[in-house]
C-alpha cells in the first residue's frame, strides 16, 4: 500500500462518517415528520384555522344566512356598552373564584393526606372516578339530588328539621352550587396532579427539617408549598382557563337563570351566536374571552415563576 493511500484514509473515514451522519439525520427527520404530520394537520385544521376565522368574523356583521359584512371594531364598541356582557363577566369571575379557591384547597389537603397517610392505588383510583364522569352527567346527577321537591339532599334536610333550599333556582345559591358540582368532579384529578408533584420533592429535605425541629405544619408552608410552585402554576393555569369556559353545567341546569345570575360568558356567547344568530357579535365576545384568558395565564406564570424551581 502506498504512503499516499495511508495518508488519505483518515480523511476518507471522516468524510464517510460525515456523510453517514447527514444520511442518518435526514432519515430521522423524515421519520419525525411522518409522526408529527397527522397531529400538525389536525392542529392547523381544527384549531388555527377556526381561530383565525373567528377573529375575522369578530370584525363583521354575520348571521349565517347572508354573507359577512365588514364593520371593523363596531362589535367591540357595542360590547363595551352591553350590560349583559358585564353581568356575564362578573358572574364568570364569581364562579371562577369559588371553584378555584375551594378546588385548590381541597386538592392540596387530599394530596397531603395521600402522601402522609396512605399511597393506596385503590384510593387514588376512587378519587379519579368523578373526573371520569362527563360534565353533563355530573350536572344532571346533582340537579336531581339537589331538586327542591324530590331531591335527596332537601329530603334529608327536611328530615333534620332544616329549611329546604332551591339550590339551582335561588339567586344566592345558584353559582355556589355550580361551583360545588365542578369542585366535586375535578378535585380528585387536581389532587393527583399535586400528589405527583409532591413525589418529586426529595425526602432528605424533610429529614433535614425534622432534625432542625421543624413541625409538619411549618415544613408544609416553608418547603412543600415553595417547592410545589411550578406544579401549582401549571395546575392553576389549566383550572382557571377551564373554569372560565364553563358551559355544559349551566346549559343542562339553569340555562342562565334565574334572572341572569348564572349567565356565564360561554353561555352568553352561545346565546348570541346560536340563539340569536349574531355570529359576528358572538365571535367578538369569544375574542375578548380569549384575550382575558391569555392575559390571566401570562400573569399567573409570571407571578408564580413557573419556569423556576427552588430545587435547582
Amino acid at each position: 500500500m502506498s504512503a499516499s493511500t495511508i495518508d488519505k484514509s483518515p480523511a476518507l473515514r471522516r468524510k464517510s462518517r460525515s456523510e453517514s451522519s447527514r444520511t442518518g439525520g435526514r432519515s430521522e427527520w423524515k421519520t419525525a415528520v411522518v409522526f408529527i404530520a397527522p397531529a400538525l394537520v389536525g392542529f392547523l385544521v381544527f384549531f388555527v384555522y377556526p381561530t383565525l376565522r373567528g377573529f375575522y368574523f369578530s370584525l363583521t356583521q354575520y348571521n349565517l344566512l347572508g354573507t359577512p359584512k365588514w364593520i371593523g371594531f363596531d362589535n367591540f364598541v357595542k360590547i363595551g356598552k352591553d350590560p349583559l356582557f358585564w353581568n356575564a363577566l362578573w358572574v364568570t369571575i364569581e364562579y371562577v373564584l369559588l371553584n378555584i379557591g375551594f378546588q385548590t384547597v381541597i386538592a392540596l389537603l387530599l394530596a397531603s393526606l395521600m402522601q402522609r397517610l396512605t399511597q393506596s392505588t385503590l384510593l387514588r383510583g376512587a378519587l379519579l372516578l368523578p373526573w371520569l364522569i362527563s360534565n353533563v352527567i355530573a350536572a344532571m346527577l346533582w340537579f336531581w339530588l339537589l331538586d327542591y321537591q324530590i331531591g335527596l339532599v332537601n329530603v334529608a334536610m327536611e328530615w333534620l328539621g332544616l329549611p329546604k333550599i332551591a339550590f339551582f333556582a335561588n339567586e344566592f345559591w345558584a353559582i355556589p352550587t355550580m361551583a360545588f358540582v365542578n369542585v366535586w368532579r375535578h378535585m380528585g384529578y387536581t389532587a393527583l396532579l399535586i400528589y405527583a408533584g409532591m413525589q418529586t420533592i426529595p425526602k432528605y429535605v424533610y429529614e433535614a427539617a425534622s432534625i432542625d425541629g421543624s413541625s409538619e405544619w411549618n415544613s408544609f408552608w416553608r418547603m412543600t408549598m415553595p417547592l410545589l410552585r411550578p406544579v401549582l402554576a401549571m395546575i392553576l393555569v389549566i383550572t382557571v382557563t377551564g373554569s372560565f369556559q364553563i358551559f355544559d353545567t349551566v346549559a343542562v341546569t339553569t340555562r342562565g337563570g334565574p334572572v341572569n345570575v348564572t349567565r356565564v360568558m360561554q353561555y352568553y356567547i352561545y346565546q348570541k351566536a346560536f340563539g340569536e344568530g349574531q355570529f359576528g357579535y358572538g365571535s367578538a365576545l369569544s375574542v375578548i374571552l380569549f384575550v382575558i384568558l391569555a392575559i390571566l395565564a401570562a400573569v399567573q406564570l409570571r407571578l408564580l415563576r413557573a419556569g423556576e424551581s427552588d430545587l435547582a
